[in-house]
C-alpha cells in the first residue's frame, strides 16, 4: 500500500459549533472550504469537520495536540469558556498534558515535550 495523503474526519451532530470551536477557539487554520465542511491543518496531518454524526458517544476517538506552552493554552482556553477536563500536569512518561472536549464530547489532549525530554533529541 503506497499512502500518499490522510487526513482524521469528524462528523459532529452540530456543524457549526464544532467549526467554530476548531476554527475560531483552538485557531486552526483552514486548509480547504467546500459545501460540507472544512478540512482543518492539524500539525502535519489534516482534520475533515463536515457532515453530521449521530447521537451518543464519540466512539472512542481522541486527539493528540502538541502545543508549545500547554500552561498559556490553558489560561487562554479557560478565558473563553472552554471546559477544561483535567488541568495541566506532568505525567510518569515526562510529557506536560491536559484535557478538553470539542462540543460533541471528543476528548483532546494537549501535549507539551519539555526541552529534556527524549522526544526533543534525535535517536538515531
Amino acid at each position: 500500500m503506497d499512502i500518499l495523503s490522510s487526513r482524521l474526519l469528524l462528523h459532529p451532530r452540530d456543524l457549526a459549533a464544532s467549526q467554530r470551536f476548531y476554527r475560531d477557539i483552538l485557531g486552526l487554520a483552514v486548509y480547504r472550504e467546500f459545501a460540507a465542511g472544512l478540512v482543518f491543518f492539524l500539525g502535519n496531518g489534516l482534520l475533515e469537520v463536515s457532515g453530521h454524526g449521530s447521537e451518543g458517544s464519540p466512539g472512542g476517538l481522541e486527539l493528540w495536540l502538541q502545543v508549545r506552552d500547554v500552561g498559556a493554552e490553558h489560561t487562554r482556553l479557560a478565558a473563553l469558556g472552554v471546559p477544561v477536563l483535567r488541568a495541566p500536569q506532568l505525567e510518569p512518561w515526562g510529557l506536560i498534558e491536559m484535557w478538553i472536549a470539542d462540543p460533541d464530547g471528543v476528548r483532546i489532549v494537549l501535549v507539551q515535550v519539555p526541552p529534556d525530554h527524549p522526544l526533543r533529541r534525535d535517536q538515531r
